[in-house]
């Protein structure tokens, strides 16, 4: 990979990254913010419902803010866009479409087929 692709996805994972983190914060905010007392039950559970939703949500950006930041690191030690299985480069349409992956759409495909044998 050339050092214009590797500036390309170190940008676009900078601003994902940024995006992430300013989503993170906002939700931590407005659930501060939120502390409202409900009298009725109904209006209750479905408060506790969607804090339930929004720290799911809030949890999946915890752990895509990690594999960003892995990406990054991965650039800095020059092995960005290798696959950890094979060794083979992982190609520039992939990482477009996953720049986080550490898998090449072969060893990816083979992962997810072993899954669905065992049940995972």
């Amino acid at each position: 990979m050339d050092q214009k692709d590797l500036d390309y996805f170190r940008e676009l994972l900078d601003n994902m990254l940024g995006e992430a983190l300013q989503k993170g914060e906002a939700t931590l905010e407005d659930m501060n913010d939120a502390m409202e007392v409900y009298a009725d039950p109904a209006d209750r559970a479905t408060m506790e419902s969607d804090r339930a939703f929004t720290l799911r949500l809030r949890d999946r950006e915890r752990m895509l803010i990690k594999k960003i930041q892995s990406a990054i690191d991965r650039i800095e030690d020059g092995s960005f866009g290798i696959c950890d299985e094979c060794g083979e480069d992982i190609s520039i349409a992939r990482l477009k479409a996953r720049p986080v992956t550490k898998l090449c759409i072969d060893c990816k495909s083979k992962q997810e087929e072993e899954e669905i044998v065992r049940g995972d």
